[in-house]
């Protein structure tokens, strides 16, 4: 396992005081392990969960050819051109039983959606096109063409092929693709645990009296639904003080019950020292300055642990069914309530999900014109509270919440997107195009 200091020195132009956001990224995606324990579990308890390897298709979906019209099936190559066509209905195909018999030159059958394609037929007309006598039809001209208005076999997916790739998260469609196979239980990585907890003598909990020079703790409440949201399992260490022994007491806790930590506090280059001294006494971890706004400060790296070898396995998410780890990822985010957010979707979110298996895409970023002129200088990265809508021109805008400081929390709830200013970028004009990181999908 690679120290922090290894793995900075094999990032070309790594400074830990000037740190750009594409590094930050480049450098947890070797920190992180995905966890390697697995499991089965059964459909209707498998979202949000991680696939461990390829669901293989053992059949054809769908099984044999069927309508996907209610109306009346015959064979396409009796069309002709401009030219309309009286057929003979010779029975009636629903769904669930095959029909048996056979439609021959200038003969039909009547189908409804979902039933097999009687043999002879490859073609279905929609019922409300005919005009029917009651024993024939009579098709108009050209309401359809040969081999339209009718399902393939295994057109959706055919028996032997990978329905789902291994590291997929498992959503609502997904769910019902496993079900269609006919598969009752799926296999998924167990879940990721993660401890939590916040640091900081000014800090309350909810349900203690306000006092002077205090502030009620919310950081613990976005992260906890963060990581929810994610699938994740989430251990609450509460507040800590800003207190050797407690801060100890924390840490080594949360390592021996969890994968990875977040803290929120405690790690600007103004603030105490005792819960930087403390991480560095208890792992191998880095303390950077990063060229964003909101966010700069953040410590990374791990925390050891002592696993008892006698753990029993399984999918709970005990650190020790993680076999040969001996430490857990540390995550030490600042202390503002916006700048803890930030970080976790820039930087922690895409960390989490390589250590839970899970498939790591960069988030899809739309373009929108901005309704105002935005300040930035080069050489920073910044991510600004924008509200996104459609103008008369049905075309994409956006606008900043106003007030941007990182303690304004209240702009994270009226917000729908993060408008990301590049680190190369400059100052915005109204009406140039920025991009947005949208929230829906990742808050």
């Amino acid at each position: 396992m690679k120290t922090t200091e290894q793995i900075a020195a094999e990032l070309q132009g790594f400074d830990p005081q000037a740190l750009r956001a594409d590094q930050v990224n480049a450098f947890l995606g070797d920190l992180v392990e995905p966890v390697s324990e697995t499991g089965s579990v059964a459909v209707f308890d498998a979202l949000g969960r991680v696939l461990a390897e390829d669901v293989v298709s053992p059949i054809s979906v769908p099984p044999h050819d069927n309508s996907a019209m209610d109306g009346y099936a015959f064979a396409g190559n009796q069309l002709r051109p401009g030219q309309s066509l009286r057929l003979t209905v010779v029975g009636t195909a629903v769904a669930g039983t095959a029909w048996t018999g056979r439609a021959d030159a200038g003969q039909c059958v009547k189908i409804m959606t979902g039933a097999i394609m009687p043999a002879g037929t490859d073609t279905v007309v929609p019922v409300e096109f005919v005009q029917s006598d009651g024993a024939d039809i009579l098709l108009p001209a050209d309401v359809v063409r040969g081999g339209d208005n009718r399902r393939l076999l295994g057109e959706d997916l055919m028996a032997g092929q990978p329905a789902l790739r291994r590291g997929a998260v498992l959503g609502p469609a997904a769910l019902g693709l496993i079900a269609s196979l006919g598969l009752p239980q799926v296999r998924v990585f167990r879940r990721l645990k993660v401890a939590y907890f916040s640091t900081g003598d000014e800090i309350l909990s909810l349900g203690e009296a306000p006092r002077e020079g205090a502030v009620y703790d919310s950081n613990r409440y976005t992260v906890y639904g963060m990581l929810t949201r994610m699938g994740i399992e989430v251990l609450d260490m509460g507040v800590v003080p800003d207190e050797p022994k407690a801060l100890e007491a924390a840490f080594c806790q949360a390592a021996e019950q969890a994968d990875a930590i977040i803290t929120s506090g405690g790690v600007s280059m103004g603030e105490a020292d005792h819960t930087k001294a403390m991480m560095k006494q208890l792992g191998d971890v880095a303390f950077w300055r990063i060229a964003m706004r909101p966010g700069r400060p953040m410590a990374v790296g791990r925390i050891s642990r002592h696993v008892t070898p006698d753990e029993p396995p399984g999918l709970g998410g005990a650190v020790a069914q993680n076999a040969g780890s001996t430490s857990a990822v540390l995550f030490g985010l600042p202390g503002n309530p916006v700048a803890v957010m930030v970080t976790f979707l820039a930087f922690v979110r895409p960390a989490l999900q390589r250590m839970m298996g899970a498939q790591v895409i960069d988030p899809v970023l739309l373009r929108a014109r901005s309704t105002e002129a935005l300040r930035k200088k080069p050489g920073r990265t910044e991510y600004q509270r924008g509200i996104v809508s459609r103008g008369d021109d049905g075309c994409l805008r956006v606008r900043t919440t106003g007030n941007q400081g990182s303690g304004v929390l209240r702009s994270m709830v009226e917000a729908n997107g993060l408008i990301v200013l590049h680190h190369g970028q400059g100052s915005v004009a109204v009406g140039d195009e920025v991009e947005v990181m949208m929230f829906d999908g990742a808050l």
